[in-house]
């Protein structure tokens, strides 16, 4: 297999190793399995978010309050 040294490289959005934008990175933009499924747990979690305001669906008023 030849190396196509014109592929895109990004930073793995948890590690920071670098991961070329190619078939032999399947979980790309994360260089790994592993990482994929942590960064996933810290959005699950909650850790991370994007920010803004909170949008309250007008079907479910309830849903964004705290009990």
């Amino acid at each position: 297999m030849t190396a196509d040294t014109s592929a895109l490289s990004v930073k793995c959005p948890h590690c920071q190793r670098p991961v070329r934008w190619t078939d032999d990175y399947p979980f790309k933009p994360f260089c790994c399995e592993r990482c994929k499924m942590i960064d996933l747990g810290e959005w699950a979690a909650e850790e991370k978010k994007i920010p803004g305001e909170t949008i309250i669906d007008q079907d479910y008023p309830d849903e964004g309050k705290l009990h």
